[in-house]
């Protein structure tokens, strides 16, 4: 699985750190940046996830800024992404299940490096239902982003 990451300068450390811890695990990773603890603005970053899980770069993508809200905001402005804020396993694991997200958004300054790295490898290892319920909702979903022309 091609894995791609992202974060501001908040979510710079981890960013590095799990990038080689997937890469350690065998996935294959796509750094999107930033590569620096300068200042930087997240929905720069979260933008260019965004456009590269549209673009089929990558199966899923991990975007990290010291909260997980911002990113999680600026992401979810582009047609057919979903990102989702875990900062615990279940709900890892849950948004993959029931709802396909296809953005993890961690925020570096909540968590603890070792619980960040559960969760990655819990959303990577988990698979949309596909029951039918999970469906409806998500065509419901797709259709708000029809009706209000997101990106």
């Amino acid at each position: 699985m091609r894995v791609i990451l992202g974060s501001d300068h908040a979510g710079f450390p981890y960013k590095t750190i799990l990038a080689a811890t997937l890469k350690d695990a065998g996935y294959e990773v796509l750094d999107l940046g930033t590569h620096t603890v300068t200042p930087s603005d997240y929905p720069d970053h979260a933008a260019v996830v965004a456009e590269a899980i549209m673009n089929k770069e990558g199966e899923r993508g991990i975007l990290i800024c010291g909260s997980a809200v911002g990113v999680s905001i600026a992401a979810n402005k582009f047609k057919g992404i979903r990102a989702g804020v875990c900062h615990d396993t279940y709900s890892a694991h849950q948004a993959v299940e029931h709802d396909d997200v296809n953005i993890l958004c961690l925020g570096a300054r909540v968590i603890g490096l070792e619980l960040a790295k559960d969760i990655v490898f819990t959303f990577l290892k988990a698979t949309f239902s596909g029951e039918e319920r999970h469906v409806k909702r998500l065509d419901k979903i797709t259709a708000i982003e029809a009706e209000w022309g997101l990106k």
